[in-house]
Formats: structure tokens, sequence, C-alpha cells
């Protein structure tokens, strides 16, 4: 039986990925796509090695929380430059 792998830092996850990049690497977009993926996917695996304890994983939310509202930031930011955001 292996062990789990280690949690990564909830600050890992605070930047999102370029979401133009996560929009190019998908064969369509949908309202799914997310730069912040793996900023859900840690505050989920948080959660798996804590036994549902959401205390315990409260950082992990929030920097879910800031990557989505950086995301939308930069989209924001974006359109205001007359740039194109995909979707």
């Amino acid at each position: 039986m292996s062990s789990p792998s280690p949690t990564p830092s909830p600050q890992d996850n605070v930047k999102p990925m370029d979401y133009k990049e996560v929009f190019a690497g998908r064969q369509a977009y949908s309202q799914h796509t997310d730069p912040c993926e793996q900023a859900a996917k840690a505050s989920l695996s948080c959660m798996d090695h804590n036994s549902y304890n959401r205390d315990k994983c409260m950082d992990f939310f929030q920097a879910y929380r800031d990557c989505k509202k950086a995301w939308l930031e930069q989209r924001r930011e974006d359109r205001r430059a007359g740039l194109p955001t995909p979707v």
C-alpha cells in the first residue's frame, strides 16, 4: 500500500494559469475550462487527506477563491485593453 502523495501548499495555487494557454490546450471551449483547476483539485485532495474536515482545508479554499478572483480580473483587464479573450 503506497502512502498518499503530499498535499501541496495552498499558496502554490493562488496565481491562476494563463487562461489563454489553458483554453488553447483544449479541443473545445466550455464553461468548465478553468485555469484554477489545480487549486480546486488541491482543495479536494486536502479534504480527502483530512477526513472531510473543512476547518483543516480553509487555506486551500481561500487559495482557490484568490485564484478565481485573479483570473476574472485578468480577463477584465484584457477586455478593457481590447485584447481578444476566449469564450
